[in-house]
């Protein structure tokens, strides 16, 4: 009997560390990745988020020495979230030049001014409701909500921010942002669009997180997670409304939106790695089910494999602490 023989033998490229390294063909840096910080007003010691071990609400007074820490590691860019205790129906604390958001971006700014500061635009951390803008009745005002969002962008650019990172999915957003900031001489500030955000259960970590009150869900304004089509529409939409990065948010179960978007324009692409991403690894790792640090970086690398060039990871500053290790 004649032996088989393979024509083509793709295991030869696959024989060594030293072959597989030189035809590896994505890889990720740190500076690729955004940290989240949550940050709490009227706490002096950081409280830790039960939802997602390893991560703390931070006091106004950490702020600092936290940045700090994050900018020595090697991390370039955070994007704080606030869990304020001056909630109300409009969530006008947002852009109060007083308010938590401000604070928070001034003394980001303040303590590392290199440091990329790029805040989460929305309201839903602020409002008695829990919604990402101003009730009408039972349903969202999506007009007036623009109205309040321009606001609250300013605001944030007059406190420093380098970037908006818009969510609350508000039709037309990216286009009243873009033109409040420019009338207000901030047009150097970028705008990361969350391009499509989906009505997503990987959300849950979160709303515990930022103790968020919500009232009914979000689906009349975030994406439904079955329509892909759609998603192009909303990507694109964004686009042409002047957003300078596009993202998808969660990331894991959207890499076919993502590879999809690579595909339908120039701009650059991010990814959300959210709550549920993250709490779905730690847990299993502390389970020892997964070895944690090698699935990270799996994910990392299937995010720029599909397109993404930016990151938002709750796992970046042990990302980074990672990596000091294995230079060491």
């Amino acid at each position: 009997m004649n032996q088989i023989t393979p024509l083509k033998r793709l295991r030869r490229l696959r024989r060594t560390p030293a072959m597989r390294d030189m035809l590896q063909e994505h890889d990720f840096k740190l500076t690729d990745l955004i940290h989240p910080l949550f940050i709490e007003e009227g706490i002096i010691e950081p409280q830790p988020i039960s939802t997602l071990p390893g991560i703390v609400r931070l006091p106004e007074s950490h702020i600092a020495d936290e940045v700090k820490e994050l900018y020595a590691l090697g991390i370039r860019a955070v994007m704080p979230f606030g869990i304020s205790h001056h909630k109300d129906a409009c969530g006008s604390d947002t852009y109060n030049p007083d308010g938590l958001l401000a604070r928070m971006i001034r003394s980001i700014k303040e303590a590392c001014p290199d440091m990329l500061v790029v805040p989460d635009i929305c309201f839903c951390e602020y409002t008695t409701h829990g919604h990402c803008g101003v009730f009408d009745g039972e349903h969202v005002n999506n007009d007036a909500t623009l109205e309040l969002l321009v606001k609250q962008s300013v605001v944030a650019a007059q406190a420093g921010a380098d970037m908006l990172a818009p969510s609350s999915m508000m039709d037309g957003q990216v286009r009243a942002i873009r033109d409040g900031l420019d009338a207000a001489g901030y047009e150097h500030v970028a705008i990361l669009a969350h391009a499509v955000k989906f009505s997503s259960s990987f959300y849950g970590p979160f709303r515990v997180a930022v103790d968020s009150e919500l009232k009914g869900d979000r689906k009349a304004y975030q994406m439904d997670f079955a329509n892909g089509h759609q998603a192009m529409q909303e990507a694109l939409l964004d686009e042409s409304e002047g957003a300078d990065i596009l993202m998808v948010k969660p990331g894991t179960p959207y890499l076919d939106v993502v590879a999809n978007l690579r595909r339908e324009t120039h701009l650059p692409l991010a990814v959300y790695q959210v709550g549920g991403e993250y709490a779905a690894i730690k847990f299993a790792a502390m389970a020892g089910a997964l070895d944690e640090k090698s699935t990270v970086f799996e994910t990392l690398i299937g995010f720029k494999r599909a397109g993404a060039q930016v990151i938002v990871s709750y796992h970046t500053k042990q990302i980074a602490q990672w990596l000091a290790e294995d230079t060491e």
